[in-house]
């Protein structure tokens, strides 16, 4: 019995190992945005007791947007002290509030307008926005069918210019199929308010945002038996 098994195969059973390549742009699916509220207060209270105000303010704006918001996180909050900076003693001049928080939205008209209602708020800035694909987006899945398909028929063309054809698969090693903006890519410009916005004051007008298309990519390994070549 022939051993098919052979790493580079057999004269009776030959191999032909080839890669699959697939790239695709297609429309983001969400939009990350990076928002960093402040304050500065004399005093440690009066700082904490105006970022909490403020926090809360920014979260219910965003919570306004209901099914348009995948996600709504808080991130790392921290209350600084500031000293003098003369004299030796450890005085306070004052204390710094931040908090981070992060949102996720798929709906990229509702962003526009939050992006900038956001934006217009007290001591807050916004970062974004990154454009991205879900983990489970069907687009990662097309990519890698496409480069399965483009392995088979490349295979195909090389048994065919010997005058073969392809009997078996031997060995598909998938290398990974990655969206490049899911490490985010670098964001547009941040926004920072300072004037505060007020339910007697004019909205301000939604940013017109174009979203960044996103390129998906896949490659994989295969591996062929292919029939004796007519030499």
């Amino acid at each position: 019995m022939t051993d098919t098994t052979a790493p580079y195969g057999t004269p009776e059973h030959p191999r032909v190992a080839v890669r699959g390549e697939a790239r695709l742009e297609v429309d983001p699916e969400i939009a990350h945005l990076g928002i960093t509220v402040t304050a500065r207060g004399k005093d440690r209270h009066t700082a904490l007791e105006d970022l909490t105000r403020r926090n809360g303010t920014v979260l219910e704006l965003i919570r306004s947007y209901g099914p348009a918001v995948e996600k709504l996180e808080t991130g790392a909050l921290s209350i600084n002290p500031e000293l003098a900076e003369k004299g030796r003693d450890e005085k306070i001049r004052a204390y710094h509030g931040r908090v981070h928080i992060t949102a996720v939205l798929n709906d990229f008209t509702a962003l526009g307008e939050l992006v900038t209602r956001v934006a217009a708020l007290d001591m807050t800035r916004v970062n974004g926005p990154w454009w991205a694909l879900r983990p489970d987006s069907p687009a990662h899945a097309n990519a890698r069918r496409q480069a399965v398909r483009e392995a088979v028929q490349r295979a195909r063309e090389y048994a065919d210019a010997l005058g073969s054809h392809l009997t078996a698969l031997v060995e598909l090693a998938d290398l990974g199929a990655e969206n490049v903006a899911a490490a985010l890519p670098a964001p547009s410009a941040g926004f920072r308010g300072s004037a505060g916005y007020g339910a007697a004051a004019a909205p301000p007008p939604a940013l017109d945002l174009e979203p960044r298309r996103q390129t998906v990519y896949a490659q994989v390994n295969a591996r062929f038996i292919m029939s004796p070549p007519e030499l």
